[in-house]
């Protein structure tokens, strides 16, 4: 099993966008969704958003809804979050996770139904 891979996180100022990159292989896309989480210092962990790789469908944070979009290109076996307008409470280690079954469940925040996570990605926002 290969973990997926993240890319993309840098230093950005508020109000800026990044886009950050979760590639994956080793699996039959289809019967998976990817999720992006976060961990800033001191904090829990956070489900950003997250979506059914097959269908395309997606689900969202409430603190990220209308700034943050997920989407996936499955040629590429490539899931993006295009962050925009981000704020200094954005600051975090960014992951994102397989989970099994294909559709993201109405609990994917908690996390607990990923099986394979990558090693993370930091996503400073600070003037």
């Amino acid at each position: 099993q290969v973990h997926p891979v993240e890319s993309g996180g840098g230093l950005v100022q508020p109000g800026g966008s990044l886009r950050l990159s979760c590639a994956v292989s080793g699996f039959t896309l289809d019967y998976y969704a990817i999720g992006w989480f976060r961990q800033a210092p001191w904090k829990e962990r956070e489900g950003v958003s997250c979506i059914n790789l097959s269908s395309g469908i997606a689900d969202y944070a409430d603190s990220v809804k209308g700034r943050f979009t997920i989407s996936r290109d499955n040629a590429k076996r490539t899931v993006y979050l295009q962050m925009n307008s981000l704020k200094s409470e954005d600051t975090a280690v960014y992951y994102c996770a397989r989970r099994p079954r294909g559709f993201c469940g109405s609990s994917w925040y908690l996390g607990g139904a990923f099986d394979s996570w990558g090693q993370g990605t930091q996503v400073t926002v600070s003037s």
